[in-house]
């Protein structure tokens, strides 16, 4: 019996001004994936992003998450979507993790909805998946870029999603911390079972960590088992002939 894919792209297309951004693409994300995503600046990576979670049109093509047409889906809750940069923000106002991670949970309540036991206890969850209880009282304001990253990852699994989206999760991370991070993203894949899709630009780690390779540059390259990136020239294909590799100590 065939299992129908979590997410399922078909002929999609988009483009700004004119511009064409991406083009015919097609791919299905099964249940328990975890998918790295990658590209050169400008490749349509983020725009894919964004149209996965709702936040673009597209000029043409479908998207189904769970078997439903994105569009009509009720439960927008079940994707967790960590945006760019966000862990760069400079965070002023007194916030603290606590109340960083509860806001996750407008998504599912809506503005006016009050917090219940129950979901305290998921915040709660939340937090320790993440390993950050000890800092939940922390002001924002006053962590590194690294535990900034964890808070914003853990807000989006507050609301309790099947899929989480990260948009380059470790831009402005130290290597410590992205190791770290790496992780604890692996922890929510396989010991969690929670679909993952996300972007970077760090090729080497990247196919070391993930199950599932998506090469995009305005057009679908490839997209499959990670071995993929090792064959013919694909990188050169996608990047360039002028590609540079950084191998991180380990």
């Amino acid at each position: 019996m065939s299992v129908e894919p979590v997410i399922e792209v078909n002929n999609l297309n988009f483009s700004y001004n004119n511009i064409s951004v991406l083009e015919n693409i097609s791919f299905a994300v099964q249940k328990g994936d975890y998918v790295g995503i990658i590209g050169p600046n400008g490749g349509g990576k983020t725009t894919l992003l964004k149209i996965l979670v709702g936040l673009l049109n597209p000029q043409s093509g479908s998207i189904k998450i769970f078997g439903t047409d994105l569009q009509k889906l009720k439960h927008r809750s079940e994707i967790g979507y960590v945006p760019q940069r966000i862990a760069q923000e400079n965070i002023s106002f007194p916030a603290t993790v606590y109340e960083i991670v509860e806001s996750g949970l407008i998504a599912k309540k809506g503005l006016s909805g009050d917090i219940t036991e129950e979901d305290k206890q998921a915040i709660d969850k939340a937090l320790e998946m993440a390993n950050i209880s000890n800092l939940k009282n922390r002001l924002m304001s006053s962590l590194s870029g690294g535990q900034r990253q964890r808070v914003y990852v853990t807000r989006a699994l507050a609301s309790d999603p099947k899929i989480l989206i990260l948009d380059e999760p470790f831009t402005g991370v130290d290597i410590v911390s992205q190791k770290d991070f790496y992780s604890f993203l692996k922890d929510l894949n396989t010991k969690n079972h929670l679909t993952i899709l996300f972007v970077s630009h760090d090729i080497d780690t990247i196919t070391t960590e993930i199950k599932t390779v998506l090469c995009l540059n305005r057009g679908l390259f490839c997209y499959g088992a990670k071995e993929l990136m090792h064959e013919g020239n694909t990188i050169e294909e996608l990047y360039g002939k002028n590609v540079t590799h950084i191998h991180h100590g380990k």
